[in-house]
């Protein structure tokens, strides 16, 4: 089989190496030589367009950075007819209300969008055992699903088109709320005298365990080392899509909105690229500690 990929980025390009070595022929699109570069390298057809990824295949699979770019690539494929196009995979994560406006505009042109964002970084991406979270109808979800196995190890069809960006949506927000907990508890600890390993086996092993716990201080906060892993800015899209689901709902969230400023702060910083675990910094400078 045949497929597209658009948007070759730090989970796009893992992601389409894992479908080549599947036996998937590719046909991929980005705006980064780099990039492009280095997915014809892994045997992927590179084409001039997104447009020109769609064509010819029954499934495109896109990952790309908000929803205004997904809005205007999905624009860019449906100006044109696309005999065969079926599907319409949207990886990229983006709230709830922009993934079901989408699959209104692909239902139009006889194609089924569906939204399904996927968890576990670019680790989970190389290595194949993204956690996926599809929304759309079941025979979408029956036609697409032996693709998913391509790059996901846990694929759980959680609803209808708009589900799975809601839960993914809801599960960066308790990520990012985390994040800034954990941040602020750590150089409280420092601030009081206890070290990093200390508070990493005590606490990973009690009731204040958490994936930041298990899995950023070991990997990122122990080696001082904040590059790389899932950046600042995306976690603070992520969060700002949960806090502006809420305003439609005229739900308060009071942890969402403080955890966003917190990230805003980070981008104020220059650590938006940086990993989440750059909010760290932010309250060691301001109590004059390292978390060591």
């Amino acid at each position: 089989m045949k497929l597209g990929m658009i948007g070759l980025g730090a989970m796009g390009l893992p992601i389409c190496r894992r479908l080549l070595l599947n036996g998937y022929e590719v046909k991929a699109f980005d705006l980064v030589e780099k990039a492009v570069q280095e997915a014809r390298t892994s045997g992927a057809e590179i084409c001039e367009s997104a447009a020109a990824a769609a064509e010819g295949v029954e499934m495109v699979f896109c990952s790309l950075p908000n929803a205004a770019i997904v809005s205007g690539v999905l624009k860019e494929v449906l100006a044109e007819e696309k005999p065969g196009l079926a599907y319409f995979i949207d990886l990229s994560s983006i709230s709830p209300d922009c993934a079901r406006n989408h699959a209104r505009i692909a239902a139009g042109h006889g194609i089924e969008y569906m939204d399904c964002p996927v968890s576990g970084g670019v680790g989970g991406a190389s290595q194949g055992t993204l956690t996926v979270m599809a929304g759309g109808s079941d025979e979408g979800f029956a036609a697409v699903l032996p693709v998913l196995r391509s790059i996901g190890k846990k694929i759980h069809h959680v609803g209808k088109t708009g589900a799975g960006s809601g839960i993914k949506m809801i599960n960066n927000y308790l990520l990012g709320c985390n994040m800034a907990a954990v941040a602020e508890a750590l150089v409280l600890g420092a601030k009081i005298g206890l070290d990093i390993d200390t508070m990493y086996e005590i606490i990973g092993s009690s009731s204040g365990r958490s994936f930041i716990i298990e899995n950023k201080i070991p990997n990122f906060i122990k080696k001082r080392n904040f590059e790389g892993g899932f950046a600042v800015d995306l976690e603070h899209k992520d969060l700002g899509l949960a806090v502006d689901t809420a305003k439609q709902l005229k739900m308060p969230i009071p942890m969402g909105s403080t955890a966003i400023q917190m990230f805003e702060t980070a981008r104020a910083k220059g650590y938006g690229r940086q990993d989440i675990t750059a909010l760290l910094k932010i309250w060691e400078e301001l109590m004059d500690v390292e978390v060591k």
